[in-house]
């Protein structure tokens, strides 16, 4: 798999960044070609200016662009830009933002991020603490804008049928170790939870990013040779030096890097640049179809579930989506299909957006009564405990329950394991009917 790399393709080149003019001097520095000479006392002409030889372009010993020198006038930098590129998990997005000078004169302020879209209450980091996971929310389709994208236009995503939960975040290419890095600037208690579940229960992980760390995919911390509580100098429109975090499949394909929101401005990442949206059973083709007539031209528009991005967004071999979940719980159970353990995922819960508890105090992404867990709670990521709150062992936990009121013998015996489930007809039949619409859209 390709290293994070700083070629751009040919359908960025002619985005690349232009040096805008020179402002107008400070107090007390001279304009080009005003100094003087006296003649005769009374007026000055101007001394003209020799020119100088030219200096060779010198390496940095380091492997790390140097930042721009001041010299009166601002300069500009080089354009923060998520480009595409080949990354060390393999995705290609395009966007680019304006130029922005070191030090910026009055003018428009950057966008704001959009208002909290998914109806529930955020917890917004501090000081290195994070909100406990309550749900892990699968991205289906990921949308990247060649600039900023409006406010109206990710409520008008939020709105689309099906649609359930948008996430809009900062990102750009930054250089990290030499080499050029997709990033997102992300809130870890809102974040955490649209990554996959393995990822997502790693509070350690979201409270190094939550205290100013960042946190890169394993592909990124194996090929740039990365070690954790090491501090790195993290190149973009300023280059501070942070402290790796841990690593961790991010889930988005493209996207190998993580720093906080206060980072992400500081480095001048694109507010709002990329969008990531889930849509609970509904086809994604549809989604990322709708998203982009939202969108329009100019944006980057990606069904998640496309073969090719499911492989680049794991990272680690394992699983690291409900669907891979419920299809390694079904081998548990021979004659299981893994679309009745996502049909009842997605009735008790909507893929673990809803964990409860329920009125009748039911918990988890599988919804378990605690006593019924605790006959059939499984240990499914081998950390020591049956968690029925942890989609790793809840989703396994299933099977298992399934399995033990004879549903892998299909027939009338299936019907009957999903009635134990719950006790309703009209429910047995809605997973029935789900399970054979997974099957005819995913087999």
């Amino acid at each position: 798999m390709a290293p994070p790399s700083a070629r751009r393709t040919d359908s960025i080149a002619n985005a690349a960044a232009k040096k805008a003019p020179s402002t107008a001097s400070e107090p007390g520095e001279r304009p080009p070609g005003a100094d003087v000479i006296a003649n005769g006392g009374n007026t000055a002409v101007p001394r003209p200016r020799r020119p100088k030889p030219e200096k060779k372009e010198r390496r940095p010993r380091n492997g790390y662009a140097r930042p721009p020198r001041r010299r009166g006038s601002p300069l500009l930098v080089a354009a923060i830009a998520l480009l595409a590129v080949a990354t060390a998990s393999g995705g290609a997005y395009a966007a680019l933002t304006a130029e922005k000078p070191e030090r910026a004169e009055a003018g428009p302020a950057a966008a704001a991020p959009p208002d909290n879209l998914q109806g529930d209450p955020v917890n917004v980091a501090q000081s290195g603490q994070v909100a406990p996971l309550e749900r892990v929310v699968p991205p289906d389709v990921l949308a990247v804008g060649g600039a900023s994208i409006s406010t109206a236009k990710i409520k008008r995503i939020a709105k689309l049928s099906q649609v359930k939960d948008v996430m809009a975040v900062a990102g750009g290419a930054v250089q990290l170790q030499g080499r050029q890095v997709n990033a997102f600037a992300v809130d870890p208690s809102d974040f955490r939870a649209w990554t996959p579940p393995g990822t997502a229960k790693k509070t350690e992980l979201w409270e190094a990013l939550a205290g100013g760390q960042f946190v890169v995919s394993p592909a990124a911390s194996e090929q740039l040779q990365l070690a954790k509580g090491t501090q790195y100098p993290v190149v973009g429109r300023t280059m501070p030096s942070l402290t790796m975090g841990g690593s961790g499949a991010l889930g988005v394909p493209g996207i190998d890097m993580l720093v906080s929101q206060k980072s992400g401005t500081d480095m001048g990442l694109i507010p709002n640049v990329a969008v990531l949206v889930n849509a609970p059973g509904a086809d994604p083709a549809k989604v990322a179809r709708a998203v982009t007539k939202v969108l329009g031209p100019g944006t980057d528009v990606v069904n998640l579930h496309e073969s090719k991005y499911q492989n680049q967004a794991g990272g680690g071999g394992g699983a690291t989506s409900y669907m891979d979940l419920y299809k390694q719980a079904a081998g548990t159970c021979p004659g299981l299909s893994w679309t009745v353990l996502a049909a009842i995922g997605q009735v008790e819960s909507s893929h673990g957006r809803n964990v409860g508890p329920s009125s009748a105090g039911a918990l988890g992404p599988m919804q378990f009564m605690p006593a019924t867990w605790k006959a059939y709670g499984v240990d499914g990521d081998r950390d020591g405990k049956a968690d029925i709150m942890n989609p790793y062992d809840a989703i396994p936990g299933a099977a298992n329950y399934l399995c033990a009121n004879g549903a892998g013998k299909g027939g009338k015996q299936l019907y009957n394991a999903i009635w134990h489930y719950n006790h309703a007809h009209w429910y047995v039949q809605k997973v029935l009917n789900l399970a054979k619409a997974y099957a005819a859209r995913y087999e």
